[in-house]
C-alpha cells in the first residue's frame, strides 16, 4: 500500500472519530462528558489538518516524481539520438 493510501484511511478514519464525538457531544447532558467529546472533536481538527497537509505534500512530491522521470526519459532519447 502507498503512503498516499495509508494517508487517505488515517484521515477517513479522523473524520469518522470527529463524527462519532461530535455525536457523543450533542446525546449526553453531562456537561463534563460534552467538553470531553468537543475536545476530541478539536483534537482531531487538528489530525485531519496534519493528514490533509500531508496528503498534499506527497502529491506534490508524486507529481515532481513524475515530470522529473519524464524529463530523464525524454533527455535519454535525445541522447540516443545524437549517438
Amino acid at each position: 500500500m502507498t503512503v498516499k493510501k495509508d494517508l487517505e484511511k488515517a484521515l477517513a478514519a479522523a473524520e469518522s472519530a470527529k463524527g462519532t464525538y461530535a455525536t457523543f457531544e450533542t446525546s449526553t447532558d453531562d456537561k463534563s462528558a460534552q467538553q470531553m467529546f468537543q475536545s476530541m472533536s478539536q483534537d482531531m481538527d487538528r489530525h485531519i489538518s496534519q493528514l490533509n497537509s500531508r496528503i498534499g505534500v506527497t502529491a506534490q512530491n508524486q507529481l515532481n516524481s513524475a515530470s522529473s522521470s519524464t524529463t530523464s526519459a525524454i533527455t535519454s532519447n535525445q541522447q540516443e539520438n545524437f549517438q
